[in-house]
């Protein structure tokens, strides 16, 4: 596998026969799914594992959907996580109150599995560009995740598939410090058991590649924190 990690969806909703189906058709457009069937357990698996979207349904059993994107949205670490609400509740109101809330899209039921799959892949290009095929730019470097290739000042860069993966998490986020237990959980998936140390020797043929045809190294080290691109 040569693709950048693959972006996790979050879905939340009651219904057996809507949850299967969603999970279905995220998972056959390539991505991770996690499944929730209360606003309590969508609230512990984000905690745990910060999903890169979340669909999740209004009317559920217990603390609703409006109140679980409130939360969701109050905590930091699942603040900048796209929500994509579904209601059947389709007056302007409701479509109102639920952006109003956080949510960052809203999808009146019953759905085109078509039009929402458009949804989701609009909201990841804004914070998983890489998992949707998109080209990324940073200062000299490009890489293009559709292509599976990577260039520094116009030229190609020799890199293996778990450094292009690196490098793809990195580029998506510049500045942003990932610490080594979050870079294994992106690029070998959180499924695999692997050693934070397998992280630094994966980072230092990343940096070996990136200076290949000279130039400064443009990964940091953040002491006690991890890495960063910038």
């Amino acid at each position: 596998m040569s693709s950048p990690a693959q972006p996790r969806i979050l879905v939340v909703e009651d219904e057996p026969a809507q949850l299967e189906m969603l999970a279905y058709n995220l998972q056959a457009e390539g991505f991770a799914v996690s499944r929730a069937a209360t606003g309590d357990e969508a609230l512990l698996l984000a905690q745990e594992d910060t999903p890169d979207l979340i669909v999740l349904d209004w009317m559920l059993p217990g603390v609703s959907g409006i109140e679980i994107c409130r939360r969701l949205k109050a905590r930091s670490e699942t603040r900048s996580v796209p929500i994509i609400m579904l209601s059947a509740r389709s007056e302007e109101v409701d479509r109102v109150r639920g952006l109003e809330t956080g949510a960052d899209d809203y999808v009146v039921k019953p759905f085109s599995v078509v039009e929402l799959m458009a949804r989701v892949r609009t909201q990841l290009r804004r914070t998983r560009p890489a998992g949707v095929g998109e080209r990324l730019q940073f200062a000299d470097i490009v890489l293009d995740s559709e292509t599976h290739k990577a260039f520094r000042r116009d030229m190609p860069l020799k890199l293996g598939p778990t450094e292009f993966r690196l490098l793809a998490t990195f580029m998506e986020k510049p500045g942003r410090v990932f610490s080594r237990e979050q870079l294994l959980d992106r690029v070998w998936g959180r499924d695999i058991y692997v050693d934070t140390r397998t992280v630094d020797v994966h980072i230092g043929r990343l940096r070996k590649a990136l200076c290949q045809h000279g130039g400064d190294d443009p990964l940091r080290t953040v002491r006690g924190s991890g890495y960063a691109l910038g």
